[in-house]
């Protein structure tokens, strides 16, 4: 791994990469390596447990609290949206599922649109104060009013919105807040002591601040809901990503049959080059699963073989920086 360590901290070095990169074989960390800063202000450097923001990695969480529901019988994946919702949302077809919402077959109007091109990573997007969004039911005002794109289940269209119209369900449905819902059902049984919706204005001492680029020193919390909600914004570290794929893998967030079912492809995207599951990406070919987010001061990748069960995770603190230590490892690894 030597040779591997020295081409990443030339890359590191190159690009200014802030963040951590952690690779595991089994129970065996092959590599941990932390670079650049958690707190630019007091100099605080990137540590193997900082917590870093994963943006729409977080999906992932809200799927398995969904499943969770459904293996309970409290949901199913053909419910409908409406009869939770009732009133609310109008715009929302009556029969869009939650299988859609799970897939992005939905073709809800997205009130983050990633396939609007003049969209910017950076842009300021939310029309809400970012204070107010601290709770799921105060996003229903950003997820409200926009028109429907296409017909369900016409085609794939990754859809921001439909996470969060997912986790109002599971909150509405279950009678639990979402933030204590995905603890409870997610966090809690795979043993994930250091992953949690952090305040972006209330930072803890291992929180990593997100920093935008190319301006500096300036943070993305005006950028961002003051705290994450059903389409990302959880806080994780690379010791726990390790953990949480064992423990999805192992069926103990899930069933097994689930966990075969949310990794089987059940779109194909090329565009990514990559094919969607229920709340995952997975490779163009072969078993890797993976989690993938990008947001203003936030990028973050990591991808799970359950054959070899090998995973390894970029996880930064600027707004592209991930990307190209994940490209120098994807051509290192071959995948």
């Amino acid at each position: 791994m030597n040779d591997l360590t020295e081409s990443m901290a030339r890359v590191a070095s190159e690009t200014g990469f802030s963040g951590v990169v952690r690779m595991d074989k089994g129970d065996d960390t092959q590599l941990s390596e932390a670079y650049g800063l958690a707190h630019r202000g007091f100099q605080l450097p990137n540590t193997d447990d900082t917590q870093f923001a994963l943006a729409s990695g977080g999906k992932g969480f809200t799927a398995l609290a969904v499943v969770s529901l459904i293996v309970d019988g409290v949901l199913s994946l053909d419910t409908t949206a409406r009869s939770v919702l009732g009133t609310d949302l109008p715009l929302i077809a009556d029969d869009v599922t939650i299988g859609h919402l799970l897939a992005h077959t939905s073709g809800i109007g997205d009130y983050i649109d990633e396939e609007n091109e003049d969209l910017a990573s950076n842009d300021y997007v939310l029309v809400s104060p970012v204070h107010e969004l601290a709770t799921t039911e105060a996003f229903l005002s950003e997820v409200d009013g926009h028109p429907t794109k296409f017909a369900a289940g016409e085609r794939f269209s990754y859809c921001n919105g439909g996470y969060i119209v997912l986790a109002l369900i599971a909150e509405r449905a279950s009678g639990t807040p979402y933030h204590d819902l995905v603890k409870e059902r997610v966090l809690v049984p795979a043993g994930l002591a250091d992953t949690g919706f952090l305040r972006s204005d209330e930072p803890s001492g291992h929180m990593a601040l997100g920093y935008l680029q190319p301006d500096g020193f300036r943070t993305n919390l005006l950028h961002l809901p003051v705290r994450g909600n059903g389409d990302g914004g959880i806080y994780t570290t690379v010791a726990d990503m390790h953990t949480f794929w064992n423990a999805f893998a192992d069926g103990r967030i899930v069933p097994n049959e689930w966990v075969v079912e949310m990794t089987r492809p059940h779109n194909v995207v090329p565009e990514k080059n990559a094919r969607y599951g229920l709340g995952f990406w997975l490779a163009e070919t072969g078993p890797a699963v993976k989690l993938v987010g990008g947001d203003a001061g936030v990028s973050f990748y990591s991808v799970h073989d359950p054959t070899t069960r090998s995973t390894w995770t970029v996880i930064s603190n600027t707004t592209d920086g991930a990307w190209p230590m994940v490209k120098h490892l994807l051509n290192i690894l071959g995948r």
